[in-house]
C-alpha cells in the first residue's frame, strides 16, 4: 500500500509540473491512471 501511494504521489508531481495546458494534464492524468491500473493487476 505504501508502494501505491509513493507511486500516486509521484504521478501527481508530473501531472502539475509536465503540462502547459488542460489538454496537457488530461493526457497526464490518463497516463496516471494507466500506471495505477498496471500495478492493481
Amino acid at each position: 500500500m505504501r508502494s501505491f501511494m509513493m507511486l500516486l504521489g509521484v504521478c501527481a508531481v508530473v501531472a502539475l509540473a509536465g503540462c502547459n495546458t488542460v489538454h496537457g494534464l488530461g493526457k497526464d492524468i490518463e497516463k496516471g491512471g494507466e500506471a495505477i491500473q498496471k500495478v492493481a493487476k
